[in-house]
């Protein structure tokens, strides 16, 4: 999940993704859906601690399911 800035003011700029996507699934408007955060949240509650993280921040679980700070993704390439 990372952070970005968001030009809608009911956008939080969250991004949630499983970690397995292909980058070009990803970069294809057709293959997203747009979700309240509270939505995402009460499918996982663990991620509710890092909402409040400013815009640049990304995070992942790492190996055992643990949560840990990652670089903020690149942009995604335009077409």
């Amino acid at each position: 999940m990372y952070r970005e800035q968001s030009g809608n003011p009911v956008d939080s700029g969250w991004r949630f993704f499983a970690g397995d996507d292909i980058q070009e699934v990803a970069d294809d408007p057709a293959y997203l859906e747009i979700y309240d955060v509270n939505t995402v949240a009460n499918y996982d509650p663990e991620i509710i601690p890092y909402l409040d993280k400013p815009i640049g921040t990304a995070w992942a679980r790492n190996a055992v399911g643990e949560w840990e700070e990652e670089d903020f993704p690149a942009p995604p390439s335009s077409h």
